[in-house]
């Protein structure tokens, strides 16, 4: 028999002001309870207080600022949960529960660890994240029984060497740190089956990393990675999560081991090429290469037997329109398929420059725009678009314009030569301060991307854009922006700016299904403006499908509830 009490967020408001827990919830165990010194009638076998210690205390979700040193009174404690408080710090005498299991102080604001709690030789999960750790205590390698370590959210610089004795951890979190490197010692950790890195500083991963032959999940996204680690003995790894990182080049060798792999995600990089070995990994399932500068793909891609989604705008595709891509993973795999009876090593040449080509069109690629109804000039570095460029369409209908990464300040005005068939077009990485009336008349264009730009508001001419489906406005200085829908379901949005939501003051709907959400930021619920949020779809746990089917109202409540105060 255990006994569990749970006090969170009840205590009365004078217990609140003082931030302290009432005296007599550590006493728990020594004074007989109000009730019984009343009723004389409790027989032998009704006095529980005298038959079991108190074994699991929650705390959560309170005003506690400090726990007092009397916690050393609950000696038979496994569970100690205070998470969602206002601790600063915490008594040495946790160091005496030595019988505690799991210790949850997470979402608090603490700034050290005290060294006592190295002593709980029976804990096996501690969890930490979101507080204002800057360092650990060098002993951490004592708590030997420990399998889930979650330092995620604080402010970390770097890891104890004695990690390493954490010979029996199973999960560890350090995501949303400030690491700039691991220590080569974490590989000692054999049972470890998760890790995640996410959002740090490291510009390389040990290579000793690639030994831990546990390893199932490995998460490296938003560092500063130039490249991927070997993984020999890796083998049992079925995630490897490494987008939003600087990769340039994916080897054979980076992939060649990984036979278990079923999510391979390197969306937002700067990869040039995918190797052929990529078909190696024969039970892959999901495969994200979006926002890249993949011109090719091997067309043995196709014959993947267990891929289900394939991600890959965002990539300067020459031989692969648009509209393939819009049609699924299923069709985009059926064409590569049908291209490896194609004459030639797939991918292996550049696209055949025509024999009608004109000496003043050699900077344009005439056969794509003829076959492909593709108009490329980037990566020029380019002030302006050659009138040639134009010259080569001809009477050719294009639909699908490449001007990114040039040194654009304007819109070209001879864009709308091509107003009556272009539905793409990539203006991103360039030097627009504005945008003018030449685009606006594109009125067959569904895609535009025009990021990393210089664009401080949108023009009221745009609404004439009736077909547009999606926009990409990232990284400008966008301040008033007249969007009043975003619709962005079925796509792989892992995160939410709230912020950046709140800004959009006309934001009526904001359509977010079957993405890739882990979490809805409480702060969106602050977004006065919205009639309608449409979540369902996402792997997130909270709000839960019974908030959510209570409509946008009951929603944005529920979130400006979870609002810290």
């Amino acid at each position: 028999v255990s006994l569990l009490l749970v006090v969170a967020g009840r205590f009365p408001s004078a217990c609140y002001s003082r931030g302290v827990l009432p005296p007599y919830v550590w006493r728990i165990n020594l004074d007989t309870p109000e009730e019984a010194r009343h009723n004389l009638s409790f027989g032998a076998a009704d006095r529980w207080w005298e038959q079991t210690d108190l074994t699991k205390l929650i705390l959560a979700s309170n005003k506690l600022q400090s726990l007092s040193e009397d916690v050393q009174l609950l000696p038979a404690l496994t569970v100690l949960d205070v998470h969602d408080n206002q601790l600063t710090s915490l008594p040495s005498a946790l160091g005496q529960l030595e019988n505690l299991q799991k210790l949850d102080v997470s979402h608090n604001k603490l700034r050290s660890v005290p060294g006592e709690v190295m002593q709980l030789s029976r804990l096996k999960s501690l969890l930490l994240h979101h507080n204002e750790l800057s360092h650990l205590p060098d002993g951490f390698g004592q708590l030997v029984n420990l399998e889930e370590l979650d330092l995620s959210n604080n402010h970390l610089t770097d890891i104890p060497t004695s990690f390493a004795l954490l010979i029996n951890l199973v999960r560890l979190n350090l995501a949303c740190n400030q690491l700039r490197s691991l220590p080569a010692d974490i590989s000692a950790m054999k049972s470890l089956r998760q890790l995640d890195c996410s959002k740090n500083y490291l510009e390389t991963v040990p290579s000793k990393l690639a030994t831990m032959a546990s390893l199932e999940q490995l998460y490296l996204r938003k560092n500063k990675l130039h490249s991927l680690p070997e993984f020999p003995s890796c083998k049992l790894l079925k995630e490897l999560h490494a987008g939003e990182n600087q990769i340039e080049i994916l080897n054979a060798e980076n992939l060649k081991h990984l036979n278990s792999l079923s999510v391979l995600e390197l969306r937002d990089n700067k990869i040039k090429s995918v190797p052929d070995e990529i078909t190696l990994l024969q039970k892959l399932e999901r495969l994200d290469l979006a926002n890249n500068d993949i011109s090719r793909l091997p067309y043995t891609l196709g014959n993947l037997p267990q891929l289900k989604f394939l991600a890959l705008e965002g990539n300067p595709l020459r031989t692969i329109r648009r509209d393939l891509l819009q049609k699924g993973t299923q069709e985009l795999l059926k064409y590569l398929r049908s291209k490896i009876q194609d004459d030639g090593p797939p991918g292996s040449e550049e696209p055949p420059v025509t024999a009608m080509t004109l000496p003043s069109e050699a900077r344009v690629n005439v056969h794509a725009i003829t076959s492909l109804k593709l108009l490329e000039y980037s990566e020029k570095q380019a002030a302006a678009i050659p009138g040639e460029v134009f010259d080569a369409v001809g009477s050719h209908p294009v639909t699908t314009v490449n001007f990114s990464k040039n040194q654009l300040s304007e819109i070209p005005p001879r864009i709308v030569e091509l107003k009556d068939s272009v539905c793409d077009v990539n203006l991103g990485f360039n030097k627009l301060s504005s945008l003018s009336s030449e685009l606006c008349v594109l009125h067959k264009l569904t895609h535009l991307d025009i990021r990393n730009n210089f664009l401080t508001s949108l023009p009221e001419e745009m609404e004439a854009l009736t077909r547009l489906q999606l926009i990409n406005l990232s990284f400008n200085s966008l301040s008033q922006r007249p969007l009043s829908h975003v619709l962005l379901s079925n796509n792989q949005v892992g995160c939410v700016d709230a912020r950046g939501l709140q800004a959009l003051a006309g934001l009526a709907t904001l359509d977010l299904r079957n993405n890739d959400l882990l979490q809805v930021p409480p702060e969106l619920g602050n977004c006065q403006s919205l009639r309608t949020l449409l979540l369902d779809g996402n792997p997130f746990r909270t709000p839960r499908a019974a908030v959510l089917a209570k409509g946008t109202a009951a929603v944005l409540e529920y979130l400006r509830s979870r609002i810290p105060a």
